[in-house]
């Protein structure tokens, strides 16, 4: 269950190396934005000599490449691709070509490598106006697509908006990338909270991410990995609710009753799907019902 996502610089070796116990559930080693062009070519091979030799078994890693319209993009792919990363992040994806130039590629490598086709994702960044309105074209433009990302930053400079904690601004942006990323039935995830020290929003922005329908949701501090994590599981509150309202249906499935009624509300077919993804979360993070 992949809940946060962990930015770390590429050319950084002693933050990367202690990836896999900052407490996030993937980890996103950047070789774009926070790498100097003048340190690609380290970055990539620190990146790529990190993955090589520690283990990162235990989360999820993803790289973000350079985009495609630099130089640097088809090196990213060629040094680590072959390490098979969880999912590769281009960045400033403003079209469904993008996607499809990066994939094409991606295929060639695999080929070459002997590796089955799409055994690496993709999870566009989509951080411009255009990319905003081409979300779900873009969501939809290849199967290697696992998922959307927000970016915050670069997509309110687009727009020519002030960036504010309160984030009114992306509120539109937040909803359209949620509703594309659902009609293509791929993950979606939330911008970073910029402000390391301020507990408070982070959780207040957090909250308001999942009730949006995130998936989850970046950071570029470790600092807020385990809010990030808390909000995006399962309460124990909302466990129990999940089971007692598969177990009301198995109640009314014996007794032959179509209609069914849990703490006086009607028992509907959205309840049902929310209590079956609340259970699988649930059991993926080896949690259970309060009274088990």
């Amino acid at each position: 269950m992949r809940r946060s996502m962990l930015f770390l610089p590429g050319n950084t070796p002693n933050v990367i190396q202690n990836g896999d116990v900052l407490g996030a559930d993937a980890v996103i080693f950047d070789l774009e934005d926070a790498v100097a062009p003048d340190q690609k070519d380290a970055a990539r091979i620190l990146v790529r000599n990190t993955m090589t030799y520690l283990d990162f078994s235990k989360v999820e890693t993803i790289v973000r490449i350079n985009s495609v319209d630099t130089d640097f993009w088809k090196k990213d792919l060629e040094t680590i691709l072959p390490l098979k990363p969880t999912l590769i992040m281009p960045p400033k994806t403003s079209t469904a070509q993008d996607v499809l130039t990066v994939d094409a590629y991606m295929c060639e490598l695999e080929d070459k490598l002997g590796m089955e086709r799409n055994t690496v994702k993709l999870i566009p960044l989509i951080e411009t106006a255009l990319g905003l309105e081409n979300a779900f074209q873009i969501a939809a433009a290849s199967k290697r697509v696992a998922a959307l990302f927000l970016g915050a930053e670069d997509l309110t400079a687009d727009l020519r908006c002030k960036r504010t904690k309160e984030s009114e601004e992306i509120a539109y942006a937040r909803g359209r990338m949620v509703a594309a990323a659902r009609a293509a039935g791929v993950d979606v995830y939330d911008t970073p909270f910029t402000d390391v020290n301020d507990d408070e929003g982070i959780r207040i922005d957090t909250e308001k991410a999942k009730a949006l329908g995130f998936t989850g949701k970046a950071s570029i501090s470790p600092r807020h990995v385990p809010v990030i994590n808390e909000v995006f599981s399962p309460s124990q509150r909302d466990i129990d609710y999940a089971y007692e309202v598969m177990e009301a249906i198995r109640i009314a499935k014996e007794q032959g009753r179509g209609a069914i009624a849990l703490r006086g509300k009607m028992i509907d077919a959205p309840i049902v799907n929310r209590a079956k993804q609340t259970i699988e979360a649930a059991e993926e993070l080896g949690l259970g019902r309060s009274d088990i």
